[in-house]
């Protein structure tokens, strides 16, 4: 996995949340985010209870409300695409400030905000709670194939070596009097893209050849994992756990 640094989403702390195994916190959201989406969309009140739950966790962990809502507008494109459902979607319609709204349209909005939210507010708190090194060996822990947690690492790790080469590259850009102003300038753009392609394709190739040149032949070494005790496991479960009682009596009523 190589060394651990902190990621942007990470927030370091010492709650009660952060002291969690890995695995366990990744096996709570998973569990919850399942719950979620299993409820009726008509119950709108177990969604609001979903919310507190969720609020009480990032409490717990001393997450502010800033960073958590900062992390979240990463759904405005889905925000978007679900505010068009009442304008697209057929059946019954409803009149609502001047407008005829489909009402089939408008529940599928509300389905695709809620749970999106949700989940994304889930996978927020994780991320923020959790180092990225952990979150792998989280992943490892859980017997998730050992393929797909090697190109999750790759692909975070060198994500910033990528963003560190396209900050590079503006800069030159800028330095030679480049301003991107219009589309008649989306030719060197293009090129930019183009050219981020290539270095991005040769660094990899070094960072293979510099990799098996010392041992590597396919899977990446087993690192030390983090075991649970039955209480760190219970305190985990709590979340999953009032969720599915929140959802099964929104459908029984």
């Amino acid at each position: 996995m190589g060394a651990g640094h902190a990621h942007k989403l990470y927030r370091h702390g010492r709650s009660r949340v952060h002291r969690l195994p890995a695995h366990c916190k990744i096996a709570a959201v998973l569990c919850f985010v399942l719950v979620v989406v299993s409820t009726p969309r008509e119950a709108v009140w177990a969604f609001g209870l979903y919310a507190l739950l969720l609020v009480t966790v990032a409490a717990i962990a001393r997450v502010p409300a800033g960073h958590l809502l900062k992390r979240l507008l990463i759904e405005v494109p889905f925000v978007v695409s679900a505010a068009s459902l009442p304008f697209v979607a057929d059946g019954p319609y409803v009149e609502a400030f001047g407008l005829s709204l489909s009402e089939p349209g408008l529940w599928g909005a509300w389905n695709i905000l809620a749970k999106g939210t949700l989940g994304v507010a889930a996978s927020v708190l994780l991320a923020s709670t959790t180092e990225l090194r952990e979150l792998l060996l989280g992943l490892q822990r859980l017997r998730m194939p050992s393929l797909l947690v090697q190109i999750a690492s790759f692909m975070i790790r060198y994500g910033d070596v990528i963003g560190d080469e396209m900050r590079r590259m503006r800069i030159a850009r800028a330095s030679r009097g480049f301003e991107a102003r219009g589309i008649r300038h989306w030719g060197v753009l293009a090129k930019s893209v183009g050219a981020l392609f290539i270095r991005s394709y040769e660094r990899g190739e070094r960072v293979h050849l510099a990799m098996v040149s010392r041992g590597y032949a396919g899977r990446m070494p087993v690192m030390q994992q983090q075991t649970a005790t039955r209480a760190q496991w219970s305190s985990a479960a709590a979340l999953p756990v009032a969720a599915l009682a929140v959802c099964l009596v929104g459908w029984t009523l």
